[in-house]
């Protein structure tokens, strides 16, 4: 299996419009991020997680021709705003895309995207929701199951997912020891770090640091960065030996 980092920024993505810090003036590519998503190529199935803004872009940038499924980790513009794009993928396929999601975020969904669902116009995409919860196991094949893990992004429950050996988090601020349970053993792990400063609905460098130790993974990727983090060139001689900065484009076998 593989994982492939579409996108490694916070809402804003990086460069941000109109700054001219460091970062965001950097040409290096490894400082130039598109919102968080990432690509599950298992097999037959290529499983997106989250939709942003940038889906587009990621789609014909990593030359992706099919998406069977989609995962939500929650409603935030910067994770589901692209669904919009998924309409090539319906007229490839001839179907409805999967798209699984907390009955919150189902329900935010619709809202959002009225349109789709009102009627059925040609040209429009096609959206089949189906709710989980943060106890889910989704079975695609005897080699690929999925566990939902629940997360607090501040006061907010969303998802994270476990794909056998690799972990997924983005947007996480804190866990409760019964989640951090279902991730034990977990061998290659993604999390977000969004700068250096205290937050309050994300973790910082210096917690998503804390979190990887208690995890204790082979290998850890930080995602989910702001301009704030600083240069890639600068931050990640200065991590951990089993931890680096992700990048967009990144793929992880596993």
């Amino acid at each position: 299996m593989k994982l492939t980092l579409l996108g490694t920024g916070t809402s804003q993505g990086v460069p941000v419009i109109g700054c001219e810090c460091a970062v965001c003036t950097s040409p290096d590519p490894h400082d130039n991020r598109l919102r968080a998503s990432a690509l599950l190529s298992a097999g037959e199935y290529n499983i997106l997680i989250d939709a942003g803004p940038d889906l587009r872009q990621q789609m014909l940038r990593a030359k992706v021709r099919r998406v069977d499924t989609i995962l939500l980790t929650h409603e935030h513009n910067d994770h589901v705003i692209g669904l919009d794009d998924i309409r090539p993928f319906n007229f490839s396929s001839g179907k409805a895309m999967q798209v699984y999601a907390l009955p919150r975020v189902a329900a935010e969904v619709r809202r959002r995207f009225d349109y789709v669902f009102a009627e059925p116009i040609p040209g429009l995409p096609r959206i089949e929701l189906i709710e989980i919860e943060k106890n889910t196991t989704l079975h695609w094949s005897k080699d690929l199951h999925i566990q939902t893990i629940g997360v607090q992004h501040g006061r907010l429950p969303i998802l994270g997912f476990r794909i056998g050996d690799l972990t997924y988090l983005t947007d996480v601020k804190t866990m409760v020891d019964s989640e951090q349970q279902k991730i034990k053993g977990t061998k290659y792990l993604v999390v977000n770090a969004l700068q250096h400063q205290e937050h309050p609905t994300h973790m910082n460098l210096t917690e998503a640091l804390a979190f990887i130790q208690t995890i204790d993974p082979e290998q850890a990727w930080l995602t989910h960065m702001s301009h704030h983090i600083g240069l890639a060139a600068e931050l990640e001689p200065q991590l951990p030996p089993n931890v680096r900065l992700a990048y967009d484009g990144l793929e992880i076998e596993f």
